[in-house]
């Protein structure tokens, strides 16, 4: 404390005291009596400065920054760091003020110094947390960090100012070295690790997933074991966020994208393509050769009717010069309706505006089951769209459903009530009629 601060402190001290002693009170009550005046008037001094900082000040610091056309003036009060600013302003005074105010009591003054240094330390620490989530946001703001999972980050380092805050606070408290303190969580860090092993674990798991490029923010992820599927909301220091496609939103540990499989349909949403992967089951016993009839009634489908001229030359090429009794059907080359039904649908594919050419197209078989034979449509749609994909989808299938009768096939499809009725109908009917 320098001369010129301890000159005035005393004048003002001095001023009140000799005041109340003209007053006809003995000096240790004027004493009480002015110490408790000193501190009403320093307390409504301090709210005052305080006051206008967060009144007066913040409005017009706030309304010149919403004039102008840069955010990170907007970010800056959205985390309170001028607010923080003004709060700690009275503090400092308020430290500079409590010698005079306490005059002839240093144990008070002491106590109160130190309460004092501590809400410094508090409101300095959350000073620059606000500052740190301040750049936070303008880092979200930049294209480049917005998928980033920078929660996780800047929670790790609120979490480290915490620390050194209450470290400090330790230290002004006790008068010891923050070194020692060190020293004992460093023994205690088996504790420490046990505590926060869930913290631990999600920040690692947070560099893992940054570093991989595993989940961005907004992307599509589906992890059936918590029951998510969905876009990625927010990924923080222990928890992802995922807002389901039925407006639920389900959170899941940090952890857990690196611990447990989950499908990110990021890569398909950038390639512009979606893959229908769908089989219709069709009926064995309705797969046979065409007869001469059925092919020429076939040749009417405009998709397919230069493939079957061009198969047919080819068939009657190779069974006559290969066949010698073409009476017999299993003898050489035929067409078949599962044959034609492929080929046709294919084609309808080729021809569908709504699928991408550039990736695989197949109409497959697959192995035979109990329920027929899968015939599998392999493609892609030229669209993304969860909506506009749904329907071609839907389209699609409502033709081919509908064509099959056309190739003389029939679809499978597990016997209803009605079914077995009519069988039984039948049955009772032929018993009567015999």
């Amino acid at each position: 404390m320098n001369e010129l601060q301890q000159h005035f402190q005393s004048t003002i001290y001095s001023f009140g005291f000799n005041l109340l002693e003209k007053t006809g009170l003995s000096s240790q009550a004027a004493h009480y009596v002015n110490t408790l005046l000193l501190l009403i008037i320093f307390s409504i001094v301090l709210y005052g400065i305080d006051f206008l900082l967060r009144r007066i000040l913040m409005i017009i610091l706030i309304k010149t920054i919403r004039k102008s056309k840069t955010r990170i003036d907007d970010f800056l009060i959205h985390n309170n760091v001028l607010k923080n600013l003004t709060h700690l302003i009275p503090l400092i005074i308020a430290k500079q003020s409590l010698p005079l105010i306490f005059t002839g009591f240093p144990q008070i003054t002491f106590f109160t110094i130190k309460i004092v240094d501590v809400l410094i330390i508090i409101t300095f620490t959350v000073l620059i947390k606000s500052i740190f989530y301040t750049l936070k946001d303008i880092l979200h703001s930049r294209k480049r960090f917005s998928d980033k999972p920078l929660d996780s980050y800047f929670q790790v380092i609120a979490i480290l100012l915490y620390m050194i805050g209450a470290i400090l606070i330790f230290s002004e408290l006790t008068g010891k070295n923050p070194t020692g303190l060190l020293t004992a969580l460093g023994a205690a860090s088996a504790i420490i690790i046990l505590v926060f092993k869930d913290t631990i674990l999600g920040f690692v798991a947070s560099i893992q997933v940054s570093s991989n490029d595993m989940v961005r923010v907004g992307d599509w992820i589906e992890m059936p074991k918590y029951g998510a599927d969905g876009d990625v909301l927010t990924i923080n220091l222990s928890t992802v966020k995922i807002r389901n496609f039925d407006n639920t939103v389900t959170t899941i540990p940090t952890y857990a994208l690196i611990s447990d499989s989950f499908k990110n349909y990021r890569t398909m949403q950038k390639s512009g393509g979606r893959r229908i992967k769908r089989s219709l089951n069709i009926k064995m016993g309705s797969i046979r050769f065409l007869d001469s009839n059925e092919i020429e009634d076939l040749k009417r489908i405009k998709l397919i009717k230069s493939y079957i001229i061009e198969r047919q030359q080819e068939i009657n090429t190779y069974n006559l010069n290969h066949v010698d009794d073409p009476t017999m059907l299993v003898n050489g080359r035929r067409m078949t309706n599962i044959g034609l039904f492929r080929e046709y649908v294919k084609r309808y594919l080729l021809n569908n505006s709504n699928i991408h050419k550039q990736f695989h197209l197949m109409v497959r078989h697959m192995q035979p089951t109990q329920h027929g034979l899968p015939i599998e449509i392999y493609a892609f749609t030229n669209t993304v769209d969860w909506l506009k994909y749904e329907g071609i989808m839907a389209d699609i299938f409502d033709h081919i459903l509908a064509v099959v009768p056309y190739f003389h096939l029939e679809l499978f499809e597990l016997p209803s009530a009605a079914d077995i009725h009519e069988v039984l109908l039948a049955q009772i009917n032929e018993n009567k009629n015999g």
